[in-house]
C-alpha cells in the first residue's frame, strides 16, 4: 500500500509543479490530503512520505484520529458540513475550518475558540454553481457576512471556499473558479485577511491551480478509491 501511495502523492505533487510552473505562479499552494474514511494506519504511511496536512469531513473521525495521532506534527483541517454540536469536537483541533455558512456556526466557533484560548482560522464556503445540493452563500451575501463575523474577536476568516459543479464540463468548472477569484479579488480590497482560496478536488484541481487556488483538497488522487465510511 506503501509504495503504492508514495507514488500516487508524488505524482499529484509533479503535477502541481508542472501546472504551476505552465501558467507562472510562484506563489505556494497548500494540498490538503483528505483522508475521511481512511484508517490511521494510511494517514501514517502519508506522513512517513511526507503529507503534513489531512483533511477531514467527520467531526468525530477528525477528534479520534487526531486522538491516535497526536504524537505526529499534522496540521488538521476540517473540510466537511458543519453540525452545530459537533463544532467541540472541531474547534480544539482544525487549523482551519474550510464550510462556514452560517452567523450561527461563527458564533459557536467564536464561543468554543474563547474556550481553547484560540483564534480559529475559517473559510466561508461559496455556492457559485447553483446547485440546490451544494451549502454555501451566494455570492452578494458574502460580504455582508463577513462584515458581521469581524464583531467576533476569536475567529478569523481568511479566505473563501468553494466546489466545482458536478460535470464533466470543463468551462462550467472553470467558470465557477474563476467567479470565486474574482469574488476573493474583490473582497481583498475591503478585506485584506481574505486571502486563500480553497478549490479544486482530486478531479479538477489542475484547473483550480490556473485559475488561482491557494489550497487544494485532493483525496482519491493520493489514497485511492474509498470503500465507504469507517464505522
Amino acid at each position: 500500500m506503501s509504495n503504492e501511495l508514495k507514488e500516487r502523492y508524488e505524482v499529484v505533487v509533479n503535477s502541481i509543479n508542472s501546472k504551476m510552473l505552465e501558467v507562472g505562479r510562484k506563489d505556494e499552494i497548500k494540498l490538503v490530503a483528505v483522508s475521511k474514511t481512511f484508517p490511521v494506519d494510511v494517514i501514517k504511511n502519508a506522513y512517513e512520505i511526507g503529507v503534513r496536512i489531512f483533511g477531514e469531513n467527520y467531526a468525530q473521525e477528525l477528534r479520534d484520529k487526531s486522538k491516535i495521532l497526536k504524537d505526529y506534527d499534522i496540521e488538521w483541517h476540517f473540510i466537511g458540513r458543519i453540525q452545530l454540536n459537533k463544532l467541540k469536537y472541531i474547534v480544539p483541533i482544525a487549523e482551519l475550518i474550510h464550510s462556514v455558512t452560517r452567523l450561527e456556526e461563527i458564533k459557536e466557533i467564536n464561543k468554543l475558540s474563547t474556550k481553547f484560548n484560540k483564534v480559529q482560522k475559517v473559510l466561508v464556503q461559496v455556492n457559485l454553481s447553483g446547485e440546490t445540493t451544494k451549502a454555501g452563500l451566494r455570492s452578494e451575501e458574502v460580504e455582508d457576512f463577513i462584515k458581521k463575523a469581524y464583531e467576533f474577536e476569536n475567529v478569523k476568516i481568511i479566505g473563501l471556499m468553494t466546489m466545482a459543479p458536478f460535470t464533466n464540463d470543463v468551462e462550467a468548472i472553470r467558470r465557477v473558479f474563476r467567479s470565486a477569484k474574482f469574488l476573493k479579488e474583490k473582497l481583498l480590497k475591503k478585506f485584506p485577511e481574505i486571502k486563500e482560496l480553497s478549490m479544486g478536488m482530486s478531479n479538477d484541481y489542475l484547473i483550480a491551480i490556473e485559475e488561482g487556488a491557494t489550497i487544494l483538497r485532493i483525496g482519491s488522487k493520493i489514497f485511492g478509491e474509498r470503500n465507504g465510511r469507517l464505522k
